[in-house]
């Protein structure tokens, strides 16, 4: 799993409004990463449509709430034998 920022623009979702969200997100942005899935140069929401949406909406007033951070749940480029702490394999 991968965490970065990206602009809201580069993930598919679905737009699913809940006005109890905003408050939160405006006032701290979003706090908890919006899972996604890796699909050439595109991701797509498995957990988050609603704080999405909430963002989306913020951000026609204030283009901070365009960058959203993600967990990139199938992206395991750095995965590689030191991930599990020991290069060497002792089987």
């Amino acid at each position: 799993m991968i965490n970065t920022i990206v602009d809201i623009d580069e993930i598919d979702y679905i737009y699913k409004e809940d006005k109890s969200i905003f408050d939160s997100i405006k006032k701290r942005g979003i706090a908890i990463p919006v899972q996604v899935e890796k699909y050439d140069n595109k991701y797509k929401c498995i957990d988050g449509n609603k704080r999405l949406t909430a963002a989306y909406e913020l951000s026609k007033d204030d283009i901070k709430y365009r960058k959203i951070p993600i967990m990139i749940l199938n992206d395991y480029s750095k995965a590689g034998s030191s991930f599990w702490g020991n290069t060497q394999n002792k089987h």
